[in-house]
């Protein structure tokens, strides 16, 4: 089945929009018409040609997702045509050892693809493409594995939604999950981008009683009190340790969130009195 798709072909250059061929659903696969996509740093960072990502080309990138599924596998029981879902990058097997034992999470079979010896998912003529992190989201369909997406509410308006299959879990699950977070704790937030403002979220929905945003955009600052934050710091009227410590009595935070990826950040982060 021909689609266009945005293919990443070499570094540092524009993507282009080309028809790319994908098979159709085997087995357990499901084919999902995208209706939106988000553009994460991990994107990015391959098109840039930095970070852990040294990937064969040409390639589809894009793994926030969400669409309507078109088509299912023989095999597929969760999900029908007609459904909403979000493409999930943390797909899994669900019969190695730590699926079976509660831990898909912990998948060892990792992104949920076809075998090398398989028909590609994705082709040009013949050529197969490779799939980013087993999705591939910057095209008019995604075909994938039941274990690799959510069905939603249909309610749900897809372009937000779509959000939810990175960046939100990524910002709330920090909170939540890898910090745990408890009610009445204080906590700062280095970075209000896309997942700052959801680690902002999660401390929020844990019942954290003082959330303190940091960045150096006004705007930001102003929509992470949307998000929850309690108060804000705005790194260019001092420094933002110094501030926080005024805030809490001198006390500072029982965590700190550095979400912007500079490692002198990270320092400042455990200069700001925080526990963890």
């Amino acid at each position: 089945m021909e689609m266009k798709a945005a293919v990443f072909r070499k570094v540092q250059e524009p993507l282009t929009i080309e028809s790319v061929e994908t098979d159709k659903p085997w087995g357990r696969e499901v084919l999902v018409r995208t209706a939106a996509t988000g553009v994460c740093h991990s994107d990015l960072h391959v098109v840039d040609g930095l970070g852990r990502f040294p990937l064969d080309r040409p390639i589809v990138l894009g793994h926030e997702g969400s669409g309507v599924v078109e088509a299912v596998g023989a095999d597929v029981t969760t999900v029908r045509p007609g459904d909403h879902v979000v493409a999930c990058l943390s797909g899994f097997c669900g019969s190695c050892e730590q699926c079976l034992s509660g831990h898909p999470n912990l998948c060892v079979a990792g992104f949920v693809t076809r075998p090398e010896s398989g028909a590609p998912r994705l082709s040009q003529k013949g050529a197969p493409f490779r799939q980013f992190i087993g999705i591939s989201s910057y095209a008019e369909r995604m075909l994938l594995h039941e274990n690799s997406i959510v069905k939603i509410d249909p309610d749900l308006p897809l372009d937000r939604a779509a959000l939810v299959g990175c960046g939100v879990l990524t910002g709330v699950g920090a909170a939540l999950r890898s910090a745990g977070l408890e009610a009445g704790q204080t906590v700062a937030v280095f970075g209000c981008g896309g997942v700052g403002l959801n680690v902002i979220q999660g401390a929020a929905l844990s019942g954290a009683g003082r959330i303190i945003a940091v960045d150096l955009a006004p705007a930001k600052l102003e929509l992470a009190k949307t998000f929850g934050a309690t108060d804000v710091v705005n790194g260019k009227d001092g420094n933002a340790p110094d501030q926080i410590r005024s805030l809490t009595d001198g006390l500072g935070v029982d965590y700190a969130f550095e979400v912007i990826g500079i490692p002198a950040r990270r320092r400042t982060c455990r200069s700001c009195g925080a526990g963890r």
